[in-house]
C-alpha cells in the first residue's frame, strides 16, 4: 500500500462516503442516547456473541484454514484464531464496559469569569472513527463496544484474512443494536471493497474524524504516511526489558519468560532484552528463555557469556529494530542503566519498556528518562492493555503524544466542548 497505489475508484469512494454520511447521522442519534440505553445495546451484543459462538467459530475456522494454507505465520494465526474462551472474553469485555462510567457529558472543568460568564468544558464524542486492522477479529468487538459507549460511529476495515469472521461479528453487532432501538449504522464495515475500502477511509476527508490503524509495522506506517484524515498512530511495539545488575534472578526469569512467551504475537510482548554487564541473573534468564523455546539473537558481548549448550543466532543491527511477533528475542549486553536508556532511545517505538532492579535510584532514573507510553518497574510488559488497565477494552495502544497516549479506552474516544452561558455579556 504505497503512496503510488493509494487509488480508489469513483464508485467505491462514493459508496464509502455515503456510508460515512449514514454513520454521521447515526453518531448524532447515538450521542443523544442515555447511558442505560447504550448499556442495553452492549449487553445485547455480548449475549448474542456467546449465543451465536458456534456460527462465529465455524466462519473463523474457514479463515484460519485458508490463511494457514497461504503461509501465514503462527503468530498471526494466533491473532486470527478464536475459540469459546476468547469469545467469552470478548463478551466479558463488553460487560466490563457496561460497568464503566460514561464519558459523554462529563465535566472536565468549570469556572465563572469576572464578567459573570459561566463556563464548563465537557466531554463529547469524536464523531465518526475509522479503524484499519488486520487478522484480529477481536478488534471488531473491542472498537465497536468502545464506540457505542462513547457515542461514536465506527467504520471498520478488518482485512481479508479475517473476512468471514468479521462479516459474521459485524452482522451480529448490527442486529443486536437494531433490536435495542439503537442506530445499527453506527457500526459499519468496508471490507466488501477490499483494499480500496481501506484507501477510501484514508482519503475520506470531512467524512472520517479520525483514523486508527492497528496492526504490524507496514500497515501502520502505510496509514500514517498516506492518510489525508487525522491519524492516531498505534500498536507498533519494539518493547524492551532491562535486567539491572541488582536484579533478582527469580524475578528476572519470571518476568522475561512471561513477557516473551505468554502470547508472543501481541504488541506488548518484549522484543529486546538488555542485560547489565556483570548481572548475576543473566545466565539463568538466558537459559530459562532458551528452555521456553525462544530463539536468542545475541550480540558479541552476550554470546561470550552464554551458558554452555544454548543455541543462538548472531544478532545484526536489524534485529534491534525488529518487532518479531514470534518466539524470537534480540539480546544485548550494556554497561549500565545509562547505556540501557540510550539503547532504548535509539531503537524503541515508544510502546512499553521495563526495568528489573532492586535499586530505587535506578528505577527512578529509568522512569524519568525513558520516554514511552508505558514504563514498568519489576513487571512484565504484557500488562499494557486496556482491559488490564481497567479501561474495559481498547481501540489500540497509542504510541504518539497528541490527543492520546497508551491504551485508548472510552475517554480517549472523546474530545471536549466548551459551553458558555451568559446574561447578555458583550466583549469590550
Amino acid at each position: 500500500m504505497t503512496e503510488s497505489s493509494l487509488t480508489v475508484s469513483d464508485s467505491v469512494m462514493r459508496e464509502v462516503r455515503d456510508m460515512a454520511y449514514d454513520a454521521r447521522i447515526s453518531s448524532r442519534a447515538l450521542a443523544r442516547a442515555d447511558t442505560a440505553w447504550k448499556n442495553r445495546g452492549l449487553q445485547a451484543i455480548a449475549e448474542d456473541l456467546v449465543e451465536q459462538s458456534s456460527v462465529i467459530l465455524a466462519r473463523n475456522a474457514d479463515d484460519v484454514h485458508r490463511e494457514r494454507a497461504n503461509g501465514m505465520s503462527e503468530a498471526m494465526l494466533d491473532r486470527l484464531s478464536l475459540n469459546p474462551q476468547r469469545i467469552q472474553e470478548l463478551a466479558d469485555s463488553l460487560h466490563a464496559l457496561v460497568g464503566l462510567a460514561d464519558p459523554v457529558g462529563q465535566v472536565i472543568r468549570g469556572a465563572t469569569l469576572d464578567n459573570g460568564l459561566r463556563m464548563v468544558q465537557t466531554r463529547v464524542p469524536l464523531g465518526v472513527v475509522g479503524a484499519i486492522y488486520e487478522a484480529r477479529p477481536n478488534v471488531t468487538v473491542d472498537i465497536a463496544g468502545l464506540a457505542i459507549k462513547s457515542g461514536n460511529a465506527v467504520m471498520l476495515r478488518g482485512g481479508s484474512a479475517a473476512a468471514k469472521t468479521n462479516q459474521t461479528i459485524s452482522r451480529i453487532i448490527r442486529a443486536a443494536l437494531d433490536r435495542c432501538g439503537l442506530p445499527m449504522d453506527c457500526v459499519q464495515s468496508v471490507d466488501e471493497f477490499g483494499r480500496e475500502g481501506a484507501n477510501a477511509l484514508m482519503l475520506a476527508t470531512g467524512a472520517i474524524d479520525v483514523l486508527i490503524p492497528r496492526g504490524g509495522h507496514n500497515l501502520i506506517q502505510s496509514v500514517v504516511k498516506n492518510a489525508r484524515v487525522p491519524v492516531i498512530e498505534t500498536g507498533e511495539g519494539n518493547c524492551h526489558i532491562f535486567v539491572d545488575i541488582s536484579a533478582s534472578e527469580k524475578m528476572a526469569k519470571d518476568i522475561l519468560v512471561n513477557a516473551k512467551t505468554q502470547r508472543p504475537g501481541t504488541c506488548n510482548t518484549v522484543e529486546t532484552l538488555l542485560l547489565a554487564e556483570g548481572s548475576n541473573a543473566a545466565p539463568a534468564v538466558l537459559k530459562a528463555l532458551a528452555q521456553a523455546g525462544v530463539t536468542l539473537h545475541v550480540d558479541e558481548r552476550t554470546s561470550a557469556r552464554l551458558p554452555a549448550g544454548i543455541e543462538y543466532v548472531q544478532a545484526t543491527e536489524e534485529d534491534f529494530h525488529t518487532e518479531y511477533g514470534s518466539l524470537d528475542l534480540a539480546v544485548a549486553t550494556v554497561d549500565d542503566v545509562d547505556a540501557a536508556i540510550s539503547h532504548i532511545r535509539r531503537y524503541s517505538t515508544g510502546h512499553s519498556e521495563a526495568i528489573v532492579t532492586n535499586s530505587l535510584d535506578h528505577a527512578e532514573k529509568f522512569i524519568q528518562e525513558v520516554d514511552s507510553a508505558a514504563v514498568y518497574v519489576n513487571a512484565s510488559t504484557r500488562f499494557t492493555d486496556g482491559g488490564q488497565f481497567g479501561l474495559g477494552a481498547e481501540v489500540g495502544i497509542s504510541t504518539q503524544k497528541l490527543h492520546a497516549r497508551g491504551p485508548m479506552g472510552l475517554e480517549q474516544l472523546t474530545t471536549s466542548k466548551w459551553i458558555v452561558r451568559g446574561d447578555g455579556q458583550t466583549r469590550r
